[in-house]
This record gives C-alpha cells, structure tokens and sequence, in this order.
C-alpha cells in the first residue's frame, strides 16, 4: 500500500452529515432565532463552512449574542444526538480492506469524539478508528493544529509520507503544511465551486467520488 496510516476526516469525508444533520439543524435555528430571515441554501451554508467559517458567519454576519450562540449549540447537540448519519455507500468497505491490509485507520475531525465512534459503531464499524481526534481537545490541539498528527505519528511509530490525511475543507489544508502529511481531497460530499477549486488547487490529490478514492489508496 502507498499509505500505512489513514487521518480522516469525518463530516462529509466518511458520513452524509451536513444534509442529514448540521443543514437541517442550522435551518431550525433560524426558525428559532432568526424567524423573519431567510436561511441560506445547502450549497451556501457548505460555503459559509468553507469561509468565513460557521461561527464568524453566526456572530459577524446573523449577529448572534453569546445566549444566541448557546442556544444555537442546544439545538445543534440535539440534532447531532438524535440523528445518526449514514456512511458514503463504499466507504467501510474501502476502510476494511485498508485494515485488512495492516493500515491504521485514525480520525481527526471537529466532531465530537463520542459522536464519531456512536456512527462507526452504529454502522458495525466500531473496531475501525484506533485512535480519535475530536473537537473534544482544545483549541490548541485540533484541527488545524498539526498536534494531533504528530501525536497519531509518534503513537505509531511513523514517518510523514507514510500517513495520508482525507479531508473535504481548507482546515486539514493547513493541518497538512503544518504537520508535512500529504493530503487528498474528499470531493465525493459535495461539488461546490469554489471549494472544490481551493482543494484541486492545494492537495496532493484530489477525489472526485469513492472509486477514485479506492483506486488512489488500494490499486
């Protein structure tokens, strides 16, 4: 295999969670707090994700207050709790046979780490991810702070090129020059323009559905 160790990503790299979930959440919230203001489209909310970011555009652009924003995550942990999302159809499979083949499977998202392992679990995948970045450590030690890479790498005993991050947004963009771990872009969650340009233009690779991702990682 080219890789020994996989960093993934998990909101729309592993699971169909921004349409599932986090879009319709963001459209309860504003029915809630925002009742006389249109909600942005899907593709415009997966663009607010890609910049400013999801919580300079609460404060900066809808004007949240800190009770508005505790509010917001309210809303948001009750969608996240009550709904599982689905993997990308090939996805597990594609993660079991990298298994199968003496790779190490980590995550490294701004999910929760009970969050991330209820889905894998959920999925019958639990034995899958070894180790778990979430959004759980401080601000310092995620993504895109290469920290948790170089913690997965020391863990395993690893070199820079032996590991891949699988990413879909610009944060893992940095973690990756921060850390020197290539990157691939996940193109298979969504298509948006501008986002799918940034990733073209600044990883290693890019990944426009999950056979070229089987291909680049197995073949």
């Amino acid at each position: 295999m080219k890789y020994r160790c996989l960093i993934l990503d998990h909101d729309d790299t592993s699971v169909n969670s921004t349409p599932e979930i986090h879009y319709p959440a963001h459209l309860e919230v504003m029915k809630h707090l925002r009742p006389d203001q249109p909600a942005v489209s899907l593709d415009e909310w997966l663009i607010k994700n890609f910049s400013p970011g999801i919580m300079p555009y609460m404060t900066d652009e809808l004007g949240f207050s800190p009770e508005e924003i505790e509010e917001e995550y309210r809303i948001w942990q009750e969608y996240t709790t009550a709904r599982v999302p689905s993997f990308f159809p090939g996805f597990l499979e594609i993660l079991e046979d990298f298994r199968t083949g003496g790779g190490i499977i980590t995550v490294v998202s701004h999910s929760t780490e009970n969050l991330i392992r209820r889905d894998y679990d959920k999925a019958g995948a639990g034995h899958l991810p070894e180790m778990v970045f979430g959004w759980d450590f401080d601000e310092n030690r995620r993504k895109p702070h290469p920290w948790p890479v170089r913690q997965i790498l020391s863990e395993y005993g690893l070199r820079e090129e032996e590991a891949l991050i699988v990413d879909d947004l610009k944060p893992a963009v940095e973690m990756s020059r921060r850390s020197g771990v290539a990157i691939a872009g996940a193109g298979w969650g969504h298509s948006i323009p501008v986002i799918r340009d940034y990733m073209k233009a600044n990883c290693q690779a890019y990944l426009t559905d999950i056979s070229d991702f089987r291909a680049f990682l197995l073949d």
